[in-house]
């Protein structure tokens, strides 16, 4: 699982975070990881500039909404959901990778 580093945002206390999962067939599905901390502080944003109805809502694909702070956290999810079966109604598909490392202009349904 690729989780990239963002600036300002250690390993050990990412509150969110997008990932990209790939498995050994070479398929790989997306994630966004959100604590409800941050799901929070994005609705009260909403709230003071009038998106989102004024902060009454919140929404974002493939959001996985996580307790603990951390990329061990998100990754314990991810492997939770994987062993469950859940991963393929959780996490969109991608595009498949080529051999030279871009994305296929196909996408698997």
């Amino acid at each position: 699982m690729l989780i990239p580093r963002w600036e300002g945002h250690e390993p050990e206390t990412a509150g969110e975070a997008d990932a990209t999962i790939t498995f050994p067939d070479g398929s790989r599905r997306y994630a966004t990881f959100m604590t409800l901390d941050v799901v929070r502080r994005i609705m009260d944003k909403d709230a003071r500039t009038g998106e989102s109805l004024g902060g009454r809502y919140f929404w974002c694909s493939d959001l996985i909404i996580i307790r603990d702070v951390g990329l061990e956290s998100m990754a314990a999810a991810i492997r939770d959901l994987i062993s469950s079966g859940d991963i393929e109604g959780t996490c969109g598909l991608l595009d498949p990778l080529e051999e030279d490392g871009e994305e296929a202009d196909v996408r698997k349904s």
